[in-house]
C-alpha cells in the first residue's frame, strides 16, 4: 500500500495515548494492506484516509462518542451505494442520493473479519466507479 515516508511516526502521533485503539488501528491496516495492495493511505488530522483513485475508507477515533459507544473503539468508516443494514453499523447517513456513509465501531481485532472487508472492498469498488 502507497504511504508516504512520515506514515509510521505520524500513526503513533495520531494514537497518542491511545494504545487499545492503535493496536486495532494496525490489525485493520494489516488486513487492508493484503487485501487493497494497490490503494494508498494518507494519515490526516482528524482520520486516516485510504483511497483508490478517491477515498472510500477512513479510520478515526470517536469525536462526538454517543453514551452506547464503548470507552476504547476505532471508527471505520465506508461510503457504499446503499444502506448497510447490519447491527454492527453505528451510524449511517446518506448525505446525498446513493450515497451512505457507515460508522463501524471495532473494540476487538476479531471483529477485523472477513464481513468487514467485504463491505470495505464494495467501498472500494464504489470510489472507484464514480466519476
Amino acid at each position: 500500500m502507497e504511504r508516504d515516508a512520515h506514515y509510521e511516526s505520524d500513526v503513533l502521533f495520531f494514537f497518542e495515548g491511545k494504545p487499545l485503539e492503535l493496536g486495532l488501528y494496525q490489525a485493520l491496516f494489516a488486513r487492508m494492506e493484503a487485501a487493497f495492495p494497490d490503494a494508498a493511505v494518507k494519515v490526516q488530522k482528524s482520520q486516516i484516509s485510504f483511497y483508490q483513485r478517491r477515498l472510500f475508507a477512513a479510520a478515526s477515533l470517536p469525536i462526538r462518542r454517543k453514551k452506547t459507544w464503548p470507552e476504547h473503539c476505532l471508527v471505520v468508516t465506508a461510503g457504499l451505494n446503499r444502506r448497510l443494514d447490519s447491527p454492527r453499523v453505528a451510524a449511517a447517513v446518506e448525505p446525498y442520493p446513493g450515497r451512505w456513509t457507515h460508522h463501524i465501531l471495532l473494540t476487538a481485532p476479531e471483529e477485523i473479519d472477513d464481513a468487514l472487508l467485504d463491505w470495505l472492498e464494495e467501498a472500494r469498488a464504489f470510489a472507484v466507479r464514480k466519476r
